[in-house]
Formats: structure tokens, C-alpha cells, sequence
């Protein structure tokens, strides 16, 4: 009997809008306003510097999806880079990414609408669920749905920021601006690992490659695209909000609503609201099916149960992979009701992750494409900018250290029971 695959239905037009809204997260609803309270006028430069990094880093990416069109994404890169070994020590350092990070979005999005509309506090999480919700049932429909869901919000979206950005310039003022670096260059430093989450997501573009039409162009179209799009709407909100002051503040709470007010009043900081709640699940789903994909494909390698490989009869869609984020993102959200976690202390955990899940990769990169000087370059200068912002990272910088630690011991476990059972066989 021929083994179920995934549906090839992808295009360039729709994995760019996917590529964008995974990237485009909630954190541009409120880590402009954030760095520039924590680094000052300075922090915009951090942002161009990200945002001209981030194109090596997704071109890498998009190189290698296109080489290797196989839902693993990074996972299987690693795999054929390093082994197999390595291979499953990443796919175990995902697990502590999106799992935790995705809940994370939802609470920053919905806490952002419950602040801009002046809704109860407890509306916080059942919105949140509401979001991760309607991201699981896309997902299940199939990606070519979500593909056109996503490019008719990130319209949307586009409209708003370009707004807000234009409604806040008559307000930017040139003493704004001074002094440039306000609170000395290790907060620069700092600032740079919380904006880097706002970078995460384009490998989850990688795990669908199996998805795309033609993987190896339309890779290399959307890897190519998504960047600029999103390094210029981020490094425009970063100038206004730091030239408009719209930051520290008693507002500071929903810093993109207050940059629309300043141009169109209550109405547009209402609208902003909405869009924030668009903007949540455009990032909510993007990470959703690239996550899903990336487990699916590693329990078809036998990395993780079997069960997790098991595809919906119609929709050709990894129903259990899904079912599986579905009840670990309420248990996310449970802990976050009972014990009232700090969401900014905890974007760091799942953005550290990333950094080191970026260093595999760029390290794989350089080591697949060993024939290829300039690719080899190109992937050392994401590496090079991955590395030295690790050490800034602090004490969450041991969390990827112990899902590596897991992961090691298991495969170690795994490769023993091999051994043993291929001892036996020459035995008998």
C-alpha cells in the first residue's frame, strides 16, 4: 500500500505571505517600544542591523529547502550535515521552541486587544485560545487554504503598519534622537537577542517544502521576498516610535496603537486593536504549520512516536502532530492562568532556542554546500552574528543546554538498543 503524502498545492505568492506572517509576529505590536525604553535612540540601529542580517539567514535557509525539499527542515539538514544523532538533538531543541513560543504570541496579541478595546482582564485567555484555535482548524483544512487566508490579512496588516508609520511622522522630532546611546552599549547588546525574535520563523517555511510546487524556485522567491518586506516595516516603526517618543509611557502597553492615535485618534487605535488581533494569528499559524510539519516528518524518520506521522484520510494534513500542539498549547495557557508567568522574562527562553537552532543550521549550511564559496559565506555571517549574541542571552541561555542534553540521552538510548539487538541477531 502506497504511504500517504502531503499535498503539493503550495505556490511562491502563498508561502510568502506565510514566510512573512510567521516572522511578523505580535512581537512588533509592542518590541519597538520595548528595545527603545531599554537601549534608547540606539536601538535603531540594532533593527537595520537584524534586518540586513536576517537576508543571509533566510537566503541560507531558503538554499537549503530548495537542495533538500524534505519536511524536516532544519532537523533533516542537520541530519545530513552532521548524522543522525545530531539530527534528533535538533528536532528535540524545536520541541522547546514553538510549543512554549506559539502560547506566548497568543497572550501578547490578546493582551494588546484587551488594552486597546478596555476589555475584562480575564478575556486574555480566551481570546489567546480563541486565536491558537482557529490557527489548529486552518491547519487541519490544509495549507493551501491557510496560504490564502494569510496573503488577504497580511494586506490587511501592510495597510495598518504603513499607517501608523505615516499617522506618527508629523510627530517625530529631532531631539527624540539624543542622547543615541542611552543606557551604554550592553543594553544594545541585550536589546539585539529580544529583537532577534522577531526574526524567528523562517525556517518554518523550510518544512514545507514537501508542499511547494516547485520547491526549488519557489524557495528562492519567498526567501528572497519575505525579508525585505519585513525588515522595512520593522526598522519604520522602530524611527517613528523612537522619534515620535511613543514609548515608556502610560500607554506603553499597546505602544502601535498609541503610534496610529497620534494621526487618526480613538478610531485608529481601535483599528489597531483589530489588526493586532489579525496580526497574532497570521504569526499564530505560520509557526503552527511549519511546526506540525517538522514533527510529522520526524516521526516518519522513527525520531518521534509513529502516531505523530499519521495524516487526516482528506485533507492529507498531520492531524496528530496538530492534536498533539492543540493540548500541550492548553497546558501552556493553564500555567499561565494559574501562575501568572511574565510573558517579556519568558519570550527570552524560546528565542535563545532559536539562536542556537539558527547556529545548527548555518553550521549545516557551510558544511553541505562545501563546493560553494559564496554560499558557505553566506551562511557564516548569520553564524558569525548567531554566536556572538548567545552570551547575552543570560541564565536562559541553559535552557537550549538541557533539550540538547534530553535529546542526546535519548538518541544515545535509541542507538544502544540498536546495538544490542544487532549483537543478538549475530548471536543467534
Amino acid at each position: 500500500m502506497e504511504e500517504a503524502q502531503l499535498n503539493r498545492s503550495l505556490t511562491w505568492i502563498q508561502g510568502t505571505a506565510i514566510a512573512i506572517g510567521a516572522v511578523l509576529g505580535s512581537g512588533v505590536l509592542v518590541l519597538p517600544a520595548l528595545t527603545a525604553e531599554q537601549a534608547g535612540p540606539g536601538s535603531i540601529w540594532v533593527w537595520v542591523g537584524m534586518s540586513v542580517l536576517a537576508f543571509p539567514l533566510a537566503l541560507t535557509i531558503g538554499r537549503l529547502g530548495a537542495r533538500f525539499p524534505h519536511a524536516g527542515g532544519i532537523v533533516e539538514y542537520a541530519r545530513l550535515a552532521f548524522g543522525p544523532r545530531t539530527g534528533q538533538i535538533t528536532g528535540w531543541l524545536f520541541i522547546g521552541t514553538i510549543p512554549i513560543g506559539v502560547p506566548i504570541i497568543a497572550l501578547i496579541g490578546a493582551n494588546y486587544v484587551e488594552k486597546s478595546f478596555f476589555m475584562p482582564s480575564w478575556s486574555i485567555s480566551l481570546m489567546a485560545s480563541l486565536m491558537l484555535v482557529l490557527s489548529l482548524y486552518l491547519n487541519v483544512r490544509g495549507v493551501e487554504l491557510a496560504g490564502w487566508v494569510q496573503i488577504f490579512l497580511l494586506i490587511l496588516i501592510a495597510l495598518v503598519m504603513l499607517t501608523a508609520v505615516l499617522a506618527a511622522m508629523p510627530d517625530v522630532r529631532l531631539a527624540s534622537f539624543h542622547p543615541w546611546i542611552a543606557h551604554g552599549w550592553a543594553q544594545l547588546g541585550k536589546s539585539a537577542v529580544i529583537i532577534f525574535w522577531c526574526f524567528v520563523g523562517w525556517e518554518m517555511v523550510a518544512h514545507l517544502a514537501e508542499e511547494f510546487r516547485h520547491p526549488s524556485q519557489d524557495l528562492r522567491r519567498t526567501f528572497t521576498l519575505a525579508p525585505a518586506v519585513v525588515g522595512i516595516l520593522y526598522v519604520g516603526l522602530s524611527f517613528v516610535t523612537v522619534g515620535a517618543h511613543a514609548y515608556g509611557g502610560a500607554d506603553q502597553g499597546a505602544p502601535l496603537s498609541q503610534l496610529v492615535g497620534m494621526g487618526l485618534g480613538r478610531i485608529g487605535s481601535i483599528m489597531t486593536g483589530a489588526i493586532a488581533f489579525l496580526i497574532t494569528v497570521v504569526a499564530i499559524h505560520g509557526n503552527v504549520t511549519g511546526f506540525s510539519r517538522m514533527v510529522y516528518a520526524q516521526a516518519r524518520n522513527g525520531d518521534f512516536p509513529a502516531i505523530l506521522a499519521k495524516l487526516h484520510p482528506r485533507y492529507q494534513t498531520p492531524i496528530v502532530a496538530l492534536v498533539a500542539l492543540g493540548i500541550d498549547f492548553a497546558v501552556v495557557l493553564t500555567i499561565y492562568i494559574v501562575f501568572h508567568i511574565n510573558l517579556s522574562i519568558l519570550i527570552k527562553w524560546p528565542s535563545v532556542v532559536f539562536l542556537v537552532i539558527y547556529i545548527i543550521a548555518m553550521a549545516s549550511a557551510i558544511r553541505l554546500f562545501n563546493e560553494e564559496r559564496g554560499a558557505k559565506w553566506m551562511a557564516a555571517i548569520p553564524l558569525i552574528l548567531c554566536v556572538t549574541l548567545y552570551p547575552f542571552s543570560g541564565w536562559a541561555g541553559v535552557y537550549p543546554l538541557i533539550l540538547a542534553a534530553i535529546g542526546w540521552g535519548i538518541s544515545h538510548k535509541k542507538s544502544g538498543k540498536g546495538r544490542r539487538s544487532t549483537w543478538m541477531g549475530k548471536r543467534s
